[in-house]
């Protein structure tokens, strides 16, 4: 009996960041209202009340999820701003497809941020637009237009994720309704809405978002 006891595998601490850890995965895995504190104290074999020793309570759990997100921003180690401007979109938009319902949280955010590796993402950003040229309210309104693409982007991806017959059928009655109405300009454009690439949807806007931004920092260097 007392060899089994020492062999037995001793139970790992519980800890915040072993909590926000598992929200985040039941969060995946499950969707956002299975996070519940009943659900992720049964993952760790806990009773939900011990989780109060580490998180205030659900909300907490949700700011922490958006940090723990955030914090794994992969910083671009480029100087070239253009470039940096590319691939700190991307890697931004990794992230939210990753965890797409991390969207949810962001945009009904209620606590406010207590780690600063969340918000490394944001000062790579606006150090782009600093190097872009752009200083103050002209870096922040670039900043939030580049947010919102990239939100935007991944949201309109997860909508249209759906099953092969459902796009079959959606897609035939998109045509229809088209095809016996007035709309000349949607006709010649349906094909190309119909088989747009995510991948190159994306970085089409983005070359539009950086070539607004180069013309924007021009002006600005003018004045």
């Amino acid at each position: 009996m007392a060899n089994q006891m020492k062999t037995r595998k001793r139970r790992e601490p519980l800890t915040r960041e072993r909590v926000i850890s598992t929200a985040l995965r039941i969060m995946d895995e499950e969707g956002l209202d299975s996070v519940t504190m009943r659900r992720i104290g049964r993952e760790l074999g806990v009773e939900a009340m011990s989780l109060y020793n580490h998180v205030e309570d659900k909300d907490d759990i949700l700011t922490g999820i958006c940090e723990h997100v955030l914090a794994q921003f992969r910083v671009p180690e480029v100087e070239d701003w253009v470039e940096a401007a590319r691939l700190g979109a991307r890697e931004y938009r990794r992230l939210l497809r990753e965890h797409p319902n991390v969207i949810t949280l962001m945009t009904e955010q209620k606590g406010a941020f207590t780690n600063p590796e969340s918000l490394r993402g944001y000062e790579f950003a606006l150090e782009v637009f600093h190097r872009a040229g752009l200083r103050g309210a002209d870096a922040v309104k670039a900043f939030h237009s580049f947010g919102g693409y990239i939100l935007g982007s991944v949201m309109f991806e997860q909508g249209l994720t759906t099953d092969d017959a459902h796009d079959a059928h959606a897609h035939e009655a998109m045509a229809g309704l088209v095809g016996a109405a007035d709309l000349p300009r949607l006709w010649e454009a349906l094909p190309h809405l119909l088989e747009c690439d995510d991948d190159e949807q994306f970085e089409f806007g983005l070359d539009l978002l950086i070539e607004g931004l180069r013309a924007r920092a021009a002006a600005a260097s003018q004045g």
